[in-house]
């Protein structure tokens, strides 16, 4: 019984902690209030007082959470195939830009943590930041990463990026919704994707097309980086 019941709060919990983040965000109107950002602080909160740790809350109720991660991103493909149209007419470059960003984010990081000094166990769960956590979780178990890390570096990546996007593209005075999409969806993954569908059908649509691409792309390439002892 106790179990059930701890499920059922911690389901609750995430379900209630993002509905308060999306009444937050509604009412702020700021990129750094975005949903997800704020349950997960919701979350971390909740398990500091009451002092239980993470590994409780993904035993109890908070793995069903995890597990809709998949068919969320899945999701995605709802926006995509409203604009298959106009994603077809603008295929290659989109494809261009997508690899250019996956290759950009797997070797960026990775070479900048090992140059400041960081482990090799670190490089390699940093390494495929930049798609879902899943698929991030899954390309570090396969080259000798921590899982575990990677799905926080993946967490933590896409919510820098939900918070950062909007204002750094606008300073750059880059107001196109396809370029958003792109953009928050190559280097912010699903929170990019989540982000980007919050500002306009058109942007969540490039947006999901990136998640997708990004994925593929660095489920290639980071693998074959690390067997030419790259990281």
């Amino acid at each position: 019984m106790d179990r059930l019941f701890l499920a059922a709060f911690y389901i609750l919990l995430s379900i209630a902690a993002f509905a308060f983040g999306k009444a937050v965000n509604r009412w702020v109107r700021h990129p750094a209030a975005n949903a997800p950002t704020i349950a997960i602080l919701v979350v971390i909160g909740v398990l500091l007082l009451s002092r239980q740790n993470y590994a409780a809350y993904m035993h109890h109720g908070g793995g069903v959470i995890a597990w809709l991660l998949g068919p969320a991103t899945v999701a995605l493909g709802i926006p995509l195939a409203r604009q298959t149209k106009t994603l077809t007419k603008e295929a290659w470059p989109i494809c261009a830009a997508v690899v250019a960003g996956a290759v950009s984010a797997a070797i960026s990081a990775p070479l900048i943590l090992r140059a400041l000094g960081g482990s090799h166990i670190l490089v390699l769960s940093m390494a495929p930041k930049a798609v879902t956590t899943p698929v991030a979780m899954q390309i570090t178990a396969r080259i000798g990463g921590v899982p575990a890390l990677a799905a926080v570096f993946a967490i933590v990546g896409g919510a820098i990026v939900a918070v950062i996007a909007e204002p750094v593209l606008s300073k750059l005075r880059i107001n196109d919704q396809r370029v958003f999409g792109l953009t928050a969806g190559v280097a912010g993954s699903g929170f990019g994707a989540a982000q980007a569908l919050s500002r306009s059908p058109q942007a969540g649509a490039y947006a999901a097309l990136a998640v997708g691409v990004n994925a593929i792309v660095t489920a290639i390439l980071v693998p074959i980086f690390w067997s030419w002892n790259l990281f």
